[in-house]
């Protein structure tokens, strides 16, 4: 293992988000409060609790999700789509660093940058809300786990996209519906029966529970449950990535 060459690549990643702070942490801090202000005090003055929790407190966990899985995606992709757009992928793919190092140090450097900002909003809700986190070691579980997934998923994209435009196609068309429709601002409890179980495929429905369980002990879904789906969405990411490098797929064409 080539652990200079991870740093290196690792380390100018995380330079990367100094040069652009306001893009990279600022300005998503600053739209999650408004989250707060909005949704936890207009509307939660209108709404007491769900399941036992008040309704400020009960969106943290799926804001924080939905900051979480947009900022690794969109951290990944373009981490690796640059170097593809100016063409220094192909020193990149040349130099002797395996295609596992090169993962580890993009997805790594990703992972590290939407789960620093995901602990920075949560820091941030204590002063909009009261928050209680019942298992903070599974909380913690459920961001690292949540973060490394979608960075690899965002790698994925990164490959794909061949402009700008699609880099932002699936975080915008696909997964910022998927998650305000997966339990961010409500239980599913709270819908009809026949939209509970066409809401049970949806997959951040699984991610949003979970994460919910470990701060307040309530969940739509069984938390292991929630684990096995994001294990089976980690193991599908890392089939793609590794058949990507096997076949050269956008990278060597």
């Amino acid at each position: 293992m080539n652990f200079h060459a991870i740093a290196a690549i690792y380390k100018f990643e995380m330079a990367r988000t100094w040069r652009t702070l306001f893009q990279s942490v600022v300005s998503p801090v600053i739209s999650t409060s408004l989250y707060f202000v909005v949704f936890g005090s207009a509307i939660g003055s209108r709404i007491d609790e769900v399941q036992g929790v008040s309704y400020g407190a009960f969106i943290v966990p799926g804001l924080i999700m939905l900051s979480l899985m947009t900022q690794s995606i969109s951290n990944a992709s373009f981490a690796i789509y640059f170097p593809k757009f100016i063409g220094t992928v192909y020193e990149l793919l040349s130099a002797p660093i395996s295609y596992v190092e090169i993962v580890i140090s993009y997805v790594g450097a990703a992972a590290t940058k939407s789960a620093a900002l995901g602990l920075i909003i949560l820091g941030t809700s204590f002063f909009f809300v009261d928050i209680s986190i019942a298992h903070p070691f599974m909380m913690l579980l459920f961001l690292a786990l949540t973060a490394i997934t979608f960075s690899l998923f965002g790698f994925i994209i990164g490959i794909w996209a061949d402009n700008f435009e699609k880099l932002q196609i699936v975080p915008l068309l696909i997964v910022t519906p998927l998650t305000f429709l997966g339990g961010t601002f409500y239980s599913i409890d709270m819908l009809p029966a026949i939209w509970q179980k066409i809401t049970l495929l949806n997959p951040v429905v699984y991610l949003v529970s979970g994460f919910r369980w470990s701060f307040y002990d309530v969940a739509d879904v069984n938390v292991g449950i929630s684990l096995l789906m994001i294990g089976v969405f980690l193991a599908a990411c890392l089939v793609i990535v590794a058949w990507i490098f096997k076949t050269g797929y956008r990278l060597k064409s």
